[in-house]
């Protein structure tokens, strides 16, 4: 699938080959919060950065952030929007899907009153993609 989205190189997290990669980035971004530490430190240069959407497996990455923000170092990061950002983000968003450069893969689609449902799916780690809760289906 992450090919079909057009990357050039796909490596399974759970493979030999990503455990061997080493400290070879300048920049990992985690952008489902799996990573444990051991895992995002491994694949960093010295002097590299981390950034991640979550706070990370047990919120393991919380003392990370704040050792950061108080030093000021930006070593690892949650990367945030400006407040107000939202219209221009989403107008972004449209123009890429318009023109073909942007495809969201949507995994699963569940009605308003199956979102118990759909969260317990969300919570096994196996989703794809973006999972929908249609707020108008009946």
């Amino acid at each position: 699938m992450v090919k079909s989205l057009g990357a050039d190189r796909v490596i399974d997290y759970a493979t030999s080959e990503f455990r061997n990669l080493g400290k070879s980035f300048d920049f990992v971004l985690d952008a489902v919060g799996k990573m444990t530490i051991l895992q995002w430190r491994r694949l960093l240069k010295p002097g590299g950065f981390f950034a991640v959407t979550d706070l990370g497996p047990w919120a393991q990455d919380v003392p990370f952030l704040l050792w950061s923000a108080i030093t000021r170092s930006g070593k690892v990061s949650v990367p945030l929007p400006r407040r107000g950002s939202a219209p221009q983000f989403v107008k972004f968003v449209k123009e890429r899907m318009e023109a073909g450069q942007f495809r969201a893969v949507v995994d699963r689609i569940y009605s308003l009153d199956a979102i118990a449902d759909a969260y317990r799916y969300v919570q096994t780690g196996q989703k794809t993609g973006i999972v929908v809760i249609d707020v108008q289906a009946g």
